[in-house]
């Protein structure tokens, strides 16, 4: 741990603003006929190239530890399940939605790495489930369940985010460069995998032809992506995970505040209780780590 955190809790406020506002990039290059999809495929694949330039050994750790396919799997769809989500769905709702991760991370944790749940998570795990029923019931549906394909995508995406949180858990043992290839190639072969298979169905339209209209906000987009994933992985290696668990929290503010001031999202009083329940579930995860 550092003895100054105000250096590492700015790179984890970097990465949660990077998250926390793409929905509005992401958004610009859709009108740009770029599907979201397209453009994490093309964001990440550049910084596949960086690495692997950098670090070409890295494919030797994917060789010798399977599970770390299984972390590219995941991470892949995290990405396509939140940037899919965030580009056409609500923004807030989407963004809530995704942060039920720390309740699927108690029942993945039980199952993966044989941590039976205490008292107090499953009790979390009631109240980020309860936060859910709110968010989901509108007066339009007789049933709390999702109601669009953003909001599938956003469960989908928060329950692989907590499967790579999981995962990086089993797997802290292997090199990092290898964990890293696995999360950008995740994300780049998965988002492939999904836009080929979206545009068979007619759920993805072709991507467009390269042009200055929008390759240089796409250019922009992958630095930032970069970026804040280098703030992630050197703030979390100097600060408590109880702390990057609350800083980390501040992408639903990033999110929020912006979709609503530019027009992107609606905050009703369904939204914002069911919200407070499964940022309070959140919030609970990382007290009893705080304690330890």
């Amino acid at each position: 741990m550092t003895n100054n955190p105000l250096l590492p809790a700015t790179a984890l406020l970097l990465n949660a603003f990077v998250w926390g506002v793409s929905w509005w990039p992401f958004r610009e290059l859709l009108s740009h006929g770029l599907h979201p999809l397209w453009a994490t495929a093309l964001i990440y694949s550049f910084a596949l190239i960086y690495l692997l330039l950098f670090k070409p050994s890295a494919w030797r750790g994917l060789m010798k530890h399977p599970m770390l396919w299984l972390l590219m799997l995941a991470a892949g769809l995290t990405n396509v399940g939140f940037n899919w989500a965030v580009t056409t769905g609500d923004v807030v709702r989407v963004v809530l939605l995704f942060y039920l991760m720390p309740a699927w991370v108690v029942l993945l944790a039980w199952l993966i790495l044989g941590e039976r749940p205490r008292t107090a998570s499953l009790l979390q795990l009631a109240l980020a489930l309860c936060g859910l029923v709110v968010v989901l019931k509108t007066p339009a549906v007789p049933w709390p369940v999702p109601e669009s394909l953003a909001d599938w995508l956003a469960l989908a995406g928060g329950l692989c985010f907590a499967l790579t949180n999981v995962l990086l858990r089993h797997l802290n043992e292997t090199p990092a460069a290898s964990r890293m290839l696995a999360l950008f190639g995740g994300g780049t072969v998965m988002s492939l995998l999904a836009a080929f298979a979206g545009l068979r169905l007619g759920l993805v339209s072709p991507p467009p032809m390269l042009s200055t209209d929008w390759a240089g906000l796409a250019l922009m987009l992958s630095l930032a992506f970069l970026a804040g994933n280098l703030g992630l992985q050197y703030g979390a290696a100097r600060l408590r995970a109880s702390t990057t668990s609350l800083i980390m929290l501040s992408e639903v503010v990033f999110a929020s505040v912006s979709s609503v001031a530019l027009g992107a999202a609606e905050l009703s009083q369904r939204t914002l209780l069911g919200g407070a329940l499964i940022l309070l579930a959140a919030l609970l995860s990382v007290l009893p780590m705080r304690r330890r």
